[in-house]
């Protein structure tokens, strides 16, 4: 690799973030970098930040900051690259470059230039970038998973979310630049493909004139791959189409992750999210109607500016009906940027907190039902890590997206990135126990006919 530097590469934050990681891997090996996990063996080490949440952010900072303290050359890119470009270079001088969200496809001119002495700032005001088919990438996932971006960027102004600022207005990719990637990752061996983007039920919006997941769907339908997943599915942009096209899909799995964030009408008004108030119009039955076996996936803040016990309780009692599979909670944080940082009635953090916990509380039992369920059932298992010491391996069900939800432990033998039939035979909370399934489990023993 001649005299070129090794660069290690640290992600945080989300799969968005995650594929992004992904594209500068995959450029920097092109261009005959060494790229090595291990950050002590590295020359430089960038680090992919999220500023989504103050969490986030604190997550990121301690990252800098260790690596600061170990006299590494930083390059920081991604969200808190974006949104506190000033602040990171004058308090961190170990900062050799500076890269947006928009920009993190120059990243083998940001180490050239950054090796020649330069200190980098490549921050584009507006991020107007999106990776295609013919990007170079390197995946970080599991070898039988990978997310495969349809979009990037927001047209929405929620008041609490600071991400429109950061990732640029919505612009999607065109349905044969998708399928052709899905078509070489399938190449690769991926056995599941998740569709990501802000908002995945606006795609083809803005280059379409009209939003056009229904016949994305269907392309993508003809990839010969077992699973597609879809993240980011506002329940009112499911329209009948799109509904339909799920149903006739088979390998499109009718798992739909609903970013609600709240069920109270005034609440969403503040959030500056009027239209999804409609939530109370039946539209989350009609999903169930249409889409029997849907597993619905959602996440909710608790605590934002204003929010009375009267809206909270609404919320709780949304939650208790509509029985979710799966359910996320956050507790309000204010970002500075966003109209919800200077909203009257903040919450002080042990009531948002109170809040959070009495959620999870009420959804346990509702979680662990569906479940159960399964049990009894022979489910087809992503095989994805196996325990070195034990042997089980561990996996998940089409029920199951990776890292937001629960896991699968199996007994028995498989590879990894295959998908297997598994008895299941216990459930928790959040997970399934199982077996590799036998004839037995898949063809019940027929009572002895009695002479």
């Amino acid at each position: 690799m001649g005299n070129k530097p090794t660069i290690a590469v640290t992600h945080l934050g989300c799969e968005k973030n995650r594929i992004d990681t992904e594209h500068m891997l995959g450029l920097l090996v092109q261009a005959g970098y060494d790229v090595d996990a291990n950050e002590e063996l590295a020359d430089y080490v960038i680090i992919n930040t999220c500023s989504f949440i103050q969490a986030a952010r604190e997550e990121s900072v301690r990252t800098l900051v260790e690596l600061a303290e170990a006299d590494k050359k930083i390059v920081i890119t991604g969200c808190m690259a974006q949104h506190f470009q000033e602040q990171l270079l004058e308090e961190l001088p170990e900062a050799v470059a500076l890269v947006g969200t928009g920009d993190y496809h120059k990243i083998v001119n940001v180490i050239e230039r950054a090796e020649s002495g330069e200190r980098v700032q490549e921050v584009s005001q507006e991020p107007t970038y999106i990776a295609d088919e013919t990007t170079p990438r390197y995946r970080t996932t599991t070898e039988g998973v990978a997310y495969l971006r349809i979009a990037e960027g927001c047209d929405y102004r929620c008041a609490f979310c600071i991400i429109p600022h950061l990732r640029g207005k919505q612009r999607s990719r065109p349905i044969e630049s998708i399928v052709a990637e899905a078509e070489r990752l399938v190449s690769e061996g991926v056995r599941e493909i998740i569709l990501i983007s802000q908002i995945t039920t606006n795609y083809g919006l803005d280059i379409y004139g009209e939003p056009r997941l229904a016949e994305l769907l269907r392309a993508l339908g003809n990839v010969d791959i077992p699973w597609i997943r879809m993240h980011y599915a506002y329940p009112t942009g499911l329209a009948p189409s799109v509904i339909a096209a799920i149903q006739e899909t088979p390998n499109v799995l009718p798992y739909l992750d609903l970013p609600l964030q709240h069920s109270h009408p005034e609440v969403l008004r503040s959030m500056n999210r009027p239209w999804q108030g409609r939530v109370n119009d039946g539209v989350i039955d009609r999903i169930k109607a249409a889409l029997p076996n849907a597993v619905l996936r959602t996440t909710f803040i608790v605590g934002f500016p204003g929010e009375t016990d009267e809206h909270f309780q609404h919320l709780l009692e949304f939650v208790q009906r509509h029985e979710f599979d799966h359910v996320g909670v956050f507790t309000f944080s204010a970002e500075e940027g966003t109209p919800a940082y200077n909203l009257p009635h903040q919450l002080p953090q042990s009531v948002m907190d109170d809040r959070r916990d009495a959620l999870m509380t009420l959804q346990q039992p509702i979680s662990l039902k569906r479940n159960r369920a399964e049990v009894g059932k022979v489910v087809d298992v992503l095989i994805e890590q196996e325990n070195p010491e034990t042997g089980e391996l561990i996996g998940r069900s089409a029920r199951f997206s990776p890292e937001v939800d629960g896991l699968v432990y199996v007994r028995g033998n498989a590879a990894l990135g295959t998908l297997v039939p598994v008895a299941i035979a216990d459930a928790d909370v959040y997970d399934l126990y199982g077996h590799v399934a036998t004839m037995a489990d898949v063809i019940p023993r027929q009572p002895l006919a009695v002479p």
